[in-house]
């Protein structure tokens, strides 16, 4: 009987020791993993910053005539990869799926004009804004029936897909002013081409990003009333990586302080920058 006990506490005691050293090992495991994925130490070790941005959003990230990444975004997104000390590489990607892309981990931020919203927070983190941007109804230029988003009910007005516009048209616009037909857009091109030739009504932008577009093409169209919102723009990163938003919350500060985001916003904008 004695030896039989014996057995079966000996026994135990392997299972115990078992047990203990492989949840040893799980924890040592999660704390490598937990060390190996701390994104700003990644991109620290691998030399580079993936960007996701749109490209076709001039001024403020579009392909310029040598086939290159250029705007106010890239000029931003190459001074703030400086400051880390890494090299910066672009990814593009249509704002619609900017989201996804992000958190299936295609790029490590984007620097491509997202709106700071709260509906937006719940899925991503954003640092301080580094730009503010008026957004103001846009029509043709003989257009005389609409001078500000009262004026909306009953016509076709095109936004940019998966915007902050297209939210606020849906979510503010329609419920206050009553129902008119929303037309979504890939790039802000197609929609002042569409809106040139007549195919919508009206389209709702910021002077920054229209101006040249018309400039290029020659669209026949303006701006007209007060600004109907302001927004405020960020670096939005994955949820988790405390480290690389705080990282880029230094710098950008750092760049407002030493006036480089000021000289930036003059070069592409030709004023100072408001916040």
């Amino acid at each position: 009987m004695k030896k039989k006990r014996f057995t079966f506490m000996m026994m135990l005691l392997v299972v115990l020791t078992i047990v203990v050293t492989a949840c040893s090992t799980k924890s040592q495991s999660d704390d490598h993993k937990e060390e190996k994925t701390d994104l700003l130490q990644d991109i620290k070790e691998g030399g580079t910053i993936k960007i996701g941005l749109m490209g076709t959003y001039q001024p403020y990230n579009f392909l310029n005539e040598n086939k290159e990444m250029d705007g106010y975004d890239v000029d931003v997104a190459k001074e703030l990869a400086n400051r880390m000390g890494v090299e910066v590489e672009f990814v593009a990607q249509e704002f619609s799926g900017m989201i996804a892309g992000l958190q299936t981990e295609k790029f490590d931020a984007v620097i491509s004009q997202m709106t700071i919203t709260d509906e937006r927070k719940e899925q991503m983190d954003f640092t301080e804004p580094y730009i503010k941007n008026n957004v103001k109804v846009i029509v043709q230029e003989d257009n005389t029936s609409i001078t500000s988003k009262e004026d909306f009910v009953g016509k076709e007005i095109g936004v940019g897909l998966g915007t902050n516009d297209e939210t606020y048209l849906r979510t503010v616009v329609l419920p206050e002013v009553g129902e008119f037909n929303i037309r979504t857009y890939d790039d802000v091109i197609t929609t002042l081409k569409d809106l040139d030739a007549g195919r919508i009504d009206a389209t709702i932008n910021n002077l920054y990003a229209i101006k040249p577009v018309i400039e290029k093409n020659g669209y026949k169209i303006k701006a007209v009333g007060d600004a109907i919102k302001s927004d405020f723009a960020g670096v939005a990163i994955r949820k988790g990586n405390e480290t690389l938003l705080k990282e880029l919350d230094k710098h950008l500060a750092e760049m407002k302080e030493d006036g480089t985001l000021s000289e930036i916003h003059v070069k592409w904008f030709g004023e100072e920058p408001q916040f």
